[in-house]
């Protein structure tokens, strides 16, 4: 890293030795500005939820938005808190449901997939499974070279292997599937190439073909991940979904999947990434 890609990093380090509860303050008042300045972001998630809650009338409608808008917040300015602070990370993990389900998965060796869509502390999922087994993820490469090495280093402690987001990304990904490797994909990304239009939340949306394909093909392990924020540390949950999620009808499997997602979501609906324009 240059000098001042390590000066940031520092920077970062001593950040992240700040109380969680003043990370979450920062981030609620965030969402508040978001809220009150009727920024993109709050009209995106009103539109959202129009479409998605149909069955509240406008007030309460507006009020789960605005809990929306202040969650998008404190998700933005939490991992500050959390990159470079692994070890307090980890021990505020208060629960972990379903952790059965994945040591079963490890144990099988075929595979597997952690299908982790925009929900909750998401960074969180990373370096509870970077503290258990190592596992690999896509990422987008910054237009910013200094950007990419900051990154990386902010997350040491999480995905050991970083495929980009390209043909030989994917190619390698299956083979590391196929060698028994764990890989974590963000399901609900708006897919650039490969995709069906799929209900979620009985809405069509763009939906990415790939964590169906790479199931179907490889015969590997699918679990659901995500980690729910909680008023003082984190749960983390693990879930068998559909097994048509593996079909081998890319229509099928990404019904199932968002199907899927949806029964996530509803455990901690406010935390999800209502902002994202899916």
């Amino acid at each position: 890293m240059r000098w001042y890609t390590k000066l940031a990093y520092g920077l970062m380090w001593l950040t992240a030795r700040l109380p969680v509860r003043v990370f979450r303050a920062f981030g609620a008042a965030l969402g508040g500005l978001f809220w009150f300045t009727n920024s993109r972001k709050r009209r995106v998630v009103e539109a959202n939820l129009a479409l998605v809650r149909r069955d509240l009338d406008p007030g309460p409608r507006t009020q789960l938005a605005r809990e929306c808008v202040r969650q998008t917040g404190i998700s933005l300015v939490e991992v500050f808190g959390i990159w470079t602070n692994p070890r307090r990370t980890l021990a505020s993990v208060r629960e972990v449901r379903g952790q059965a389900l994945f040591d079963a998965a490890l144990a099988a060796q075929r595979g597997l997939i952690l299908c982790a869509p925009h929900l909750g502390s998401w960074e969180v999922a990373n370096y509870w499974i970077g503290a258990r087994t190592p596992f690999a993820t896509f990422y987008t490469q910054p237009r910013y070279l200094p950007a990419e090495a900051l990154l990386r280093r902010l997350r040491e402690g999480g995905a050991s292997i970083q495929f980009p987001i390209d043909d030989s990304g994917v190619r390698r990904v299956f083979r590391h599937l196929r060698e028994g490797g764990v890989v974590s994909i963000m399901p609900d990304h708006v897919p650039r190439a490969g995709s069906v239009v799929a209900p979620f939340f009985g809405v069509p949306a763009l939906t990415m073909t790939l964590l169906p394909r790479l199931a179907q093909r490889t015969g590997a392990c699918v679990l659901m991940l995500f980690v729910e924020r909680l008023p003082h540390g984190y749960r983390v949950h693990f879930r068998e979904p559909p097994v048509a999620l593996a079909d081998s009808d890319p229509q099928v499997a990404c019904t199932a999947m968002n199907a899927a997602i949806e029964a996530c979501v509803g455990d901690a609906f406010t935390q999800y990434q209502w902002n994202y324009k899916r």
